[in-house]
């Protein structure tokens, strides 16, 4: 096994263990394990352990859904109907078996928010470069900055609480009801200080 396979093979294996049973469940000697791995091996690509590893699968996951949340709001040149699509991409993905194996931000961040500092300013991070895309998205459609960023900042929010009762009942309904309500969300523009319907 390569380096980069090593690596990624440990990399894999925490994410899912992490997502399954959480971080503070999660020990360095199952990784090991389960990875089939050595020890020497862990350490060598990720000298700080368990947190690092976890800093690197927050890493992975924010430019994961970065891309797709992209892709999806280029999708259309009406910006409610861009968003319907991105948040439709995600119920489908918590139709399917997947959305058990990648890490849940969300869930690492309940869990860790007062004990790991590091793995907080991560989450954080994670949830802000989110909301900023949503916000620069609305924008380039003519949303005014503060409002942007407070829709942003909502549907964010909106899509952390969907996304969470969705992995519980194994079914991206609850995020199909969130997409159908995005025209209400977003029906209105603030631009030079008036509200206007869009």
């Amino acid at each position: 096994m390569s380096r980069k396979d090593t690596r990624e093979m440990i990399l894999e294996t925490a994410t899912r263990l992490f997502q399954r049973q959480g971080y503070n469940g999660t020990g360095v000697n199952q990784i090991i394990e389960e990875s089939g791995t050595p020890k020497g091996s862990l350490y060598y690509h990720f000298p700080k352990g368990k947190e690092e590893i976890a800093l690197e699968a927050i890493r992975l996951v924010k430019q994961r859904v970065l891309e797709q949340t992209r892709h999806a709001l280029l999708s259309s040149d009406d910006v409610i109907e861009a968003f319907q699509q991105h948040v439709n991409n995600i119920a489908n993905f918590y139709d399917s078996e997947d959305s058990i194996e990648w890490l849940k931000v969300g869930l690492l961040a309940s869990e860790t928010a007062f004990t790991h500092e590091t793995l907080r300013c991560a989450c954080e991070k994670t949830f802000q470069d989110w909301q900023a895309l949503y916000a620069e998205t609305l924008e380039q459609h003519g949303y005014e900055q503060t409002a942007a960023k407070e829709l942003g900042i909502t549907i964010n929010v909106l899509l952390e609480g969907a996304t969470t009762v969705s992995l519980t009942r194994k079914s991206g309904d609850t995020l199909r009801v969130v997409a159908k309500q995005i025209p209400t969300i977003l029906c209105k523009k603030t631009t030079g200080g008036r509200t206007n319907e869009s």
